[in-house]
C-alpha cells in the first residue's frame, strides 16, 4: 500500500501493463510459459496472478506466481527493492510464510523493464514471486485466538529481523519522509485538504497536533527495529486446520507485500497491526487487547511505549484515511480499492476519540492482562 512521495504521484507513477504485456514479460524475462493470467487489486504497484505450464527444464518450478511490477518512482531505488526481497528470502528460511522470487533467465531476482515509447517511456522493476494460497483476514470473522497469533507474528517478525538480518543494502530502509512510516504523521498536513471541511478533518487535525506534542518528542525513547509496516487484513493469509466450519481454527499461512518496510519501532508495528485488525472486526475496540497480548508474549512494551499506543493507532488511522482520500483524487478509477479502509475506518477513529484515550486503553490493557493471568478472554 505504498504511495511513497505523494507529491510525485501526480506524474501517475503506477504501472499500466496489459495482461498481454504482462504475459510477454513473464515469458521473455523469466522463461516460463504462461497458461493463465489475471490482474490483482493494488495500491500503486501492479500485480498479476500468473499460472504457468510445466515444460522441459522447468519441472522444479511452482505452478503459480505473482508478477509484481513496482511503480516507476520506487523502481529508481533498486537497493530498496533488493533489501525487501532479501528480507523475504531470509524470513522464509527462518520459517515465516513469505513468498520467494523466481530468478530471471539471467539469474537475477529482479529486472528493470520499460513500457511505452519515445519520451513517455517509463522503467519499472519487475519480480516474479511465488504465489501464496490462503484466505485473507478481511474475509473471515476474526476471533481472539487468531488476533493473538497475529500480534505474536508481528513481534516475532520484527525481533527476528532486529537480531539476525544483515545486508549491505539495509541502510535503504532509512526512508526519511516516507509517508507510511508512522513517525511521519505530521506530514499529513500537506494532504489533509483532500478531506474537505468537515468533522473528519477536525479529528485528523487533532491527531496530528497531539502526535506532534506527545509522540515526536518521545521517539528517541522507543526501541528501534525494522517494521514490515503494512500488516493489514489483506496482507495476512490464513488457512483453517479443522474440518469444522462452525468452529474453524485459523493459522497464518502467508505474509504479503513488503514494499512498506522501513526502520521504525516495535510499538509502531503493534499500532499498525491493531489498527488494521480493527477494520473488519465486529467488536473493534476489543481487538487491541488480543493483538497486544500476542505481541507482548514476544516483546513486552515499556511504559512509554504503552502510553503512546492510543495515539499511534489513531495516527495510523489518519494516515490511511487521508492518503486514501488524496490518492483517490489522482486515481479515481481505483477509488473502490483505495477507499477500502474508509468504509469503517472513520467510524472506528471517531469512536476512539469519543471514548477517549483512558477508556480505550482500559479495554486493551485489561484484556492483555487477562492473558497473562490465564483468565478467560
Amino acid at each position: 500500500m505504498s504511495s511513497r512521495n505523494l507529491q510525485g504521484s501526480q506524474t501517475l507513477i503506477k504501472p499500466a501493463f496489459s495482461e498481454k504485456e504482462a504475459t510477454e514479460l513473464v515469458e521473455r524475462v523469466f522463461g516460463l510459459k504462461v497458461s493463465a493470467i489475471r490482474s490483482l487489486p493494488s495500491y500503486d504497484d501492479q500485480n498479476f496472478h500468473v499460472h504457468v505450464s510445466r515444460s522441459e527444464g522447468t519441472a522444479d518450478c511452482a505452478d503459480e506466481y505473482v508478477l509484481k511490477i513496482t511503480n516507476c518512482e520506487d523502481s529508481q531505488n533498486p537497493e530498496l527493492i533488493e533489501v525487501q526481497t532479501q528480507i523475504m528470502l531470509f524470513l522464509n528460511v527462518e520459517g515465516f510464510p513469505s513468498a520467494t522470487p523466481h530468478l530471471t533467465k539471467d539469474g537475477n531476482i529482479m529486472s528493470l523493464e520499460s513500457l511505452g515509447t519515445g519520451p513517455v517511456t517509463k522503467k519499472y522493476m519487475v519480480r516474479l514471486l511465488t504465489y501464496l494460497p490462503g484466505m485473507t483476514v478481511a474475509t473471515i470473522s476474526t476471533n481472539p485466538h487468531i488476533l493473538y497469533e497475529i500480534g505474536k507474528l508481528a513481534a516475532r517478525l520484527d525481533k527476528t529481523l532486529a537480531e539476525k538480518f544483515h545486508h549491505s543494502s539495509i541502510k535503504s530502509l532509512h526512508r526519511g519522509k516516507f509517508i507510511w512510516n508512522l513517525a511521519n504523521v505530521p506530514l499529513l498536513e500537506q494532504y489533509i485538504h483532500a478531506l474537505g471541511q468537515n468533522s473528519y478533518r477536525e479529528v485528523v487535525e487533532q491527531v496530528i497536533q497531539k502526535f506532534k506534542d506527545k509522540i515526536v518528542p518521545k521517539l528517541r525513547n522507543f526501541r528501534a527495529c525494522i517494521n514490515h509496516g503494512d500488516l493489514n487484513d489483506y496482507n495476512i493469509l490464513l488457512d483453517s486446520n479443522t474440518a469444522s466450519p462452525e468452529n474453524p481454527q485459523y493459522r497464518v499461512s502467508g505474509i504479503l507485500d513488503f514494499s512498506d518496510m522501513s526502520y521504525g519501532y516495535y510499538v509502531f508495528e503493534l499500532a499498525i497491526t491493531i489498527m488494521y485488525m480493527m477494520i473488519e472486526s465486529k467488536d473493534p475496540l476489543s481487538v487491541g487487547g488480543h493483538v497486544l497480548a500476542g505481541f507482548e508474549s514476544i516483546v513486552p512494551l515499556t511504559t512509554e511505549e504503552k502510553d503512546a499506543l492510543f495515539l499511534l493507532v489513531s495516527g495510523r488511522f489518519s494516515q490511511s484515511l487521508v492518503v486514501a482520500s488524496y490518492t483517490s483524487l489522482l486515481y479515481p478509477e481505483n477509488k473502490e480499492y483505495l477507499m477500502i479502509t474508509a468504509k469503517t475506518g472513520w467510524k472506528h477513529l471517531l469512536r476512539m476519540f469519543d471514548m477517549g484515550q483512558e477508556a480505550v486503553e482500559k479495554i486493551w490493557f485489561e484484556t492483555a492482562k487477562a492473558y497473562m493471568n490465564n483468565e478467560p478472554v
